[in-house]
C-alpha cells in the first residue's frame, strides 16, 4: 500500500502518521506541494498537511491542490487531513473557510459531538479530551458531513465526510521537533498570542504519547478501508 503526504512548507511534515504508516508496511510519498506540484495520484490514502497560508489566497497552486482533494473526496479515497488540510477539505466540499475569534494555539480542550458516539474513530476517544492547535482560520460544515468535535474558539474542530474521510482542525500527528520547528518558524503568532514557546512546549509534550495513540487510531482505521 502507499499513502501520499500533501505538504505545503518543509516545518510541518506527517509526524506520528509517519511512524504509523511505517510500522504497517505502508509506503509514504511526500510532495511539498507549492515547490513540487501535486502527485499524479491520491494513492491508497492521502495525507494533506498543514501551513501557515490561507486555502483563499489567490496562488494558483492552491485552486489546483483543492481540486485534486475535491476528486479524492468524490471518489471515496480515505483522507485525512489536518489543520490548514482540513481546511482544503471543508473548501473543497463547498463550505467557507474564515478567520476565527482569535488565534487558537497550544493546548486546547475539545468536545465531542452527540454523532462522534456513532463514529467508529472517534467513539473510541474521551468525550472531551486536550489537543494541540496552530490555527486562525475555522470553516462551516460542508454538506453532507457529520460534525465530530468543537472548542470555544472553533465550534466545528473535526467531521467526517462519507465514510472514510477526516477533517481535523487540531494535530493528532505533531511530534516535539513539530512543535519547536512551528514555535521558531511561525514565532510571530507567539508574539501576537502573547504566548512563549517554552510555554506552549511544555503544555504540550506530556500529552503528545496520548495524542499519537489517536492519530494511530485513526491511521489504522482508514488503511483497513482499504483492504
Amino acid at each position: 500500500m502507499r499513502a501520499v503526504c500533501l505538504q505545503h512548507v518543509p516545518f510541518e511534515g506527517p509526524g506520528a502518521f509517519a511512524l504509523s504508516l511505517a510500522k504497517r508496511g505502508v509506503v509514504l510519498e511526500r510532495r511539498l506541494v507549492p515547490q513540487d506540484g501535486l502527485p499524479r495520484e491520491a494513492g491508497d490514502l492521502l495525507i494533506v498537511m498543514g501551513g501557515p497560508m490561507s486555502v483563499n489566497d489567490a496562488d494558483p497552486w492552491i485552486a489546483e491542490e483543492t481540486d485534486f482533494i475535491r476528486s479524492a473526496l468524490l471518489s471515496g479515497k480515505p483522507v485525512v487531513g489536518v489543520c490548514l488540510g482540513s481546511q482544503f477539505m471543508a473548501k473543497a466540499l463547498g463550505a467557507e473557510v474564515r478567520s476565527g475569534k482569535a488565534l487558537e494555539i497550544g493546548m486546547t480542550r475539545v468536545r465531542l459531538t452527540a454523532e462522534a458516539g456513532e463514529d467508529p474513530v472517534f467513539s473510541t476517544f474521551p468525550d472531551s479530551f486536550e489537543v494541540f492547535e496552530w490555527h486562525g482560520e475555522v470553516f462551516d460544515l460542508p454538506d453532507g458531513c457529520v460534525p465530530l468535535a468543537g472548542s470555544d474558539i472553533a465550534p466545528l474542530q473535526a467531521f467526517r465526510y462519507g465514510l472514510h474521510a477526516y477533517g481535523l482542525l487540531f494535530h493528532l500527528e505533531m511530534d516535539e521537533d513539530g512543535i519547536e520547528r512551528l514555535c521558531r518558524e511561525c514565532s510571530g503568532d507567539l508574539v501576537k498570542t502573547q504566548l512563549a514557546a517554552e510555554e506552549v512546549k511544555a503544555s504540550a509534550f506530556p500529552h503528545l504519547a496520548e495524542l499519537h495513540a489517536m492519530a494511530d487510531r485513526l491511521v489504522g482505521h482508514l488503511l483497513m478501508s482499504q483492504r
